[in-house]
């Protein structure tokens, strides 16, 4: 069925198309771009690059020379000028990726840091209410003394009921 001008376009369909383009691709890309730039080879490329350019135009052959001397090297200024002017963008694209993955991993930093706290504080809560159950409950030490005290009293009354007579300690009857 051929369209027709006198019905909507359905949805998803656009009157121009556009190719697709995966922004996370591009985004990659860049930032590939953006770390070559970056590098000591990428400097070294580009001084190789400009002593060639340079020397080519001044000592090659005249007739195979397309960038005059005498003109500044005005092609080589603007090749470099075009290089800078797509670098900056792409650089900038990079740091605003690296800008969203700091924040994600800031989020996940900062909720890690709220688990943990909420943890530490209910361990804290729980070694509380674990003290004061154990406050209620006699320790080992407590008992010995205890003991030792209940030992010296029964030691005590022994030596007391030893220097009484036996008719005294017997009861009538």
């Amino acid at each position: 069925m051929a369209d027709r001008l006198d019905t909507p376009l359905e949805k998803g369909r656009s009157f121009l198309r556009r190719p697709r383009s995966d922004e996370d691709a591009v985004g990659r890309a860049s930032e590939g771009i953006a770390r070559f730039l970056g590098t000591p080879r990428f400097l070294v490329y580009m001084t190789i690059f400009c002593i060639m350019w340079l020397a080519w135009n001044s000592w090659g052959p005249q007739e195979y020379r397309f960038d005059s001397a005498a003109n500044g090297f005005t092609a080589l200024t603007l090749m470099l000028s075009l290089q800078a002017s797509y670098s900056a963008p792409l650089i900038l694209l990079a740091q605003n990726r690296q800008t969203d993955r700091d924040r994600v991993s800031a989020e996940q930093d900062r909720q890690r840091t709220e688990r943990n706290l909420a943890d530490t504080e209910f361990l804290a809560r729980e070694m509380a209410s674990l003290r004061m159950a154990l406050a209620d409950v006699a320790t080992r030490d407590f008992v010995r003394s205890e003991m030792r005290n209940l030992l010296e009293e029964l030691l005590d009354e022994r030596s007391d009921g030893a220097r009484e007579p036996a008719a005294a300690r017997a009861e009538p009857g």
